[in-house]
């Protein structure tokens, strides 16, 4: 488990074959009164944490992991930084850990390589044969339940 206060480790995924650490002094921890219901000294204790970390400047990453983490996370990012806010909790310590393991979530999707393209296919003869008669044999149902004519 990531502990609160010590290095982040991102364990090994796609576009990281050796997974990765995040120094702990890379990481902005920031604590707020949590809004919403809670009981005794809700409005007395700092649960809500907000963590930041800067990905262009971090030296976990290679300059290629950094770029691929930079370009899909851009509309994302506030003045360099990523936020990852956890008020969910009525523990700080708990909502630390939360907001390190989204943080690991969204830096792995980040990291990981796009999909490789969709190559088109076309349905075999076979299944085109079978398709026809199906539709052959629909409408020849249909044409059955026409009107009834006396002669």
């Amino acid at each position: 488990m990531n502990q609160p206060g010590r290095d982040l480790q991102i364990p090994a995924g796609p576009g990281l074959p050796n997974g990765a650490t995040i120094a702990a002094a890379e990481l902005v921890e920031r604590f707020s009164r949590s809004p919403g219901p809670g009981g005794q000294s809700v409005n007395t204790t700092d649960t809500r944490v907000e963590l930041l970390f800067a990905p262009e400047t971090s030296v976990a990453f290679t300059p290629a992991q950094r770029s691929r983490i930079l370009r899909n996370l851009a509309g994302s990012l506030s003045q360099g930084q990523i936020s990852i806010v956890a008020s969910e909790h009525r523990s700080q310590l708990r909502n630390r850990v939360a907001a390190r393991e989204r943080l690991i979530d969204v830096l792995r999707k980040a990291v990981a390589p796009p999909p490789p393209p969709r190559r088109p296919t076309r349905p075999s003869r076979a299944s085109q044969r079978r398709r026809v008669e199906a539709k052959k044999l629909a409408g020849r149902t249909k044409a059955l339940r026409g009107r009834v004519r006396d002669e």
